[in-house]
């Protein structure tokens, strides 16, 4: 049997043991869960570079222990420059390349906000010591960078700098400049990253790649503080964040599934086969609705408390036949990382570059990689998310948390682009309706409805420990099946954590990632 990690002073999980253990060490210092985060964030952006970076976006989840929960949103806007005609010609925003660095990046904004709602008691030069010192000392590259670089070589080794920024030395990767930017950012704060010397040094770099973004556009940036999508199902109250992210569709895929009934066993048909359809009939509704919140049209909140309006999404789902597919389908590499706290505080992040390394282009002064997040983009006057400036990109990043009736307060999330929202389904079902521990949920097989990394394969993909006869009689009922490896990082790095009323907590982590639980 897997052994699900417990202690009752402090817990953080992350895909990196090195993050973990960076966040551990801020918790027995004294630090808070949301120390313990930014702490994490930090080491990631160096540790795990193909995944994220301070050149990104994040949202966050904090449960404070006065029972508040509150959301940030530190996604980037497009560029004032980024409108229709920087793109004459294209067909499509590109995927690499300086016209594919076209947002403002926003993770530091969202550690800035972090810290100034939730204080904390350590320095901002101790909550990044871990991660300057791996970036100047250098890191042992992990099986997942290494991976990564070998598939995605082809697309970024031509342009500049990349190759430089990213060349281990041996099993040791050292990037000295992103050190030194995060000494000035742990010296002058975070709002240096906006404005101040450090945002000139970020705008003239920027510049010289020939990317849009301006020193006006960064010193327009703020992070928002903003009230989290809720949905009542299981037992718990569920919470995920507001668009431009994904996190309605979360919400929806659980709050349909509650309403299909006794499905049978775990990994019978029954259960899978309805999770992929209320995964359907969620992403119906977030591709055809979800992006910029200032140019939606349906009230996010309003339809999660309309039972009716779910009611109808189940009815819709038949028990016996899989809904005709594929939909459009989304990209992208991220990181979800949580802590708690012995005070009770939990808190669940997540941030991404977008594709593995973002737009590929390193600032060659301050050694960022800058995200590809506008890429997404439509090229056109108006639709789903369209390009225009000041715009905020549809967001795949989405940071789970749920309260339970009973007490229990969970953080639970995964990278992953298009499966985000299906891994969080699969292994908070596993938790909740099935009782199994949160190792075990964890580790379990998963399936993956859409694009696998690098490809356009909208497939339903099961890692290959599914039983037999549930392939078997997925495949009869119409789902068009495309077996795994065992455990594969297509389906994302996930993690959990729970805390319970007297104080007890339980953690997992994903064999498929670099990661740990890290606890005292």
């Amino acid at each position: 049997m897997l052994e699900t990690p417990r202690s009752y002073r402090g817990m953080v999980t992350s895909p990196h043991h090195l993050a973990s253990q960076a966040g551990l060490d801020i918790l027995k210092e004294g630090g808070t869960a949301v120390e313990a985060a930014v702490a994490m964030a930090a080491a990631l952006a160096v540790v795990y570079p193909h995944m994220t970076g301070i050149g990104g976006d994040g949202f966050w989840l904090v449960a404070e222990p006065d029972g508040r929960v509150r959301g940030i949103d530190a996604c980037g806007r497009a560029a004032a420059a980024a409108d229709l005609s920087l793109y004459a010609g294209c067909d499509a925003i590109p995927t690499r390349g300086s016209l594919a660095a076209n947002t403002v990046a926003g993770t530091i904004s969202g550690w800035q906000a972090a810290l100034s709602f939730s204080p904390g008691r350590l320095p901002l030069s101790r909550l990044l010591r871990d991660a300057i010192h791996h970036a100047e000392a250098g890191a042992p590259v992990s099986r997942s960078f290494v991976e990564t670089l070998a598939a995605k070589r082809h697309e970024l080794a031509d342009l500049p700098g990349f190759l430089d920024a990213y060349t281990a030395d041996g099993s040791r990767l050292r990037q000295l400049r992103l050190g030194e930017t995060l000494r000035r950012i742990a010296e002058d704060g975070c709002d240096s990253y906006y404005r101040g010397a450090l945002a000139a040094d970020i705008a003239a770099d920027l510049a010289s790649v020939g990317s849009p973004v301006t020193a006006a556009d960064l010193a327009a940036h703020r992070a928002l503080d903003v009230t989290p999508l809720s949905v009542g199902a299981f037992g718990a109250t569920l919470y995920n964040m507001t668009p431009p992210t994904q996190g309605l569709a979360a919400l929806l895929i659980l709050a349909v599934l509650e309403r299909l009934g006794d499905p049978g066993p775990q990994d019978g048909f029954g259960h899978l086969h309805g999770l992929v359809e209320s995964v359907k009939q969620a992403f119906l509704i977030r591709d055809r609705h979800v992006g910029d919140p200032d140019g939606m049209t349906i009230d996010p909140q309003a339809l999660l408390d309309d039972s009716a309006a779910l009611d109808a999404m189940a009815a819709r789902i038949d028990p016996a036949r899989a809904l005709p597919w594929p939909q459009p389908p989304s990209a992208g590499d991220t990181t979800w990382f949580g802590a708690i706290d012995g005070e009770g505080r939990v808190v669940s992040v997540i941030q991404s570059i977008f594709f593995e390394f973002g737009s590929g282009m390193v600032l060659p002064k301050t050694g960022i990689v800058w995200q590809n997040r506008g890429s997404s983009f439509r090229l056109a006057e108006a639709g789903w998310n369209p390009l225009r400036p000041g715009a905020k990109p549809f967001h795949t990043l989405n940071p789970a948390l749920a309260k339970f009736a009973d007490g229990r307060t969970m953080a639970y999330g995964t990278m992953g682009g298009e499966g985000q929202p299906q891994t969080q389904a699969q292994i908070f079902a596993r938790y909740v309706r099935y009782g199994v521990p949160l190792q075990e949920a964890v580790t379990a097989p998963r399936f993956l409805l859409g694009r696998t990394w690098g490809e356009q394969s909208v497939t339903l993909k099961l890692e290959d420990r599914f039983p037999p006869d549930t392939v078997a009689a997925l495949r009869g009922a119409g789902h068009d099946i495309e077996m795994l490896p065992p455990f594969t990082s297509t389906m994302g790095h996930a993690g959990m954590l729970v805390r319970y009323p007297d104080g007890l907590l339980e953690g997992a982590t994903d064999p498929r990632s670099d990661g740990q639980v890290a606890a005292w």
